[in-house]
């Protein structure tokens, strides 16, 4: 199974759990609003609480192109706020999970 079916299936279930098995340990998240990084310890109270929450939404995801070494997702996300926006995502790969993640978004309506 790709990493994105892998990550796909996590969501779609709010299975933390699993959403974070798809992380190696030595995971970065770089944040696309403030250009900081966060490690999986940092990042993983974020991913529990998008988990738990059923006011963050994944409108619609596609996979753009995975190989064994990148994975490159977009998507359109609902958030608590009542925002939504356009997510790219890029996740660089080792060992086959995701272990850095940088994100471009841009605010949309409607």
């Amino acid at each position: 199974m790709s990493l994105y079916d892998k990550m796909m299936a996590a969501f779609d279930s709010r299975d933390a759990a699993a959403m974070l098995d798809c992380y190696h340990a030595d995971y970065e998240f770089v944040r696309h609003q403030t250009n900081t990084t966060l490690s999986l310890t940092e990042w993983q109270p974020m991913m529990e609480g998008m988990m738990q929450s059923d006011q963050w939404k994944m409108l619609s995801s596609n996979c753009l192109y995975e190989n064994n070494d990148i994975l490159v997702v977009h998507s359109v996300m609902s958030f608590p706020d009542g925002s939504k926006e356009s997510v790219m995502a890029v996740h660089i790969k080792k060992d086959g999970k995701a272990v850095r993640t940088e994100t471009g978004a841009t605010p949309i309506s409607g």
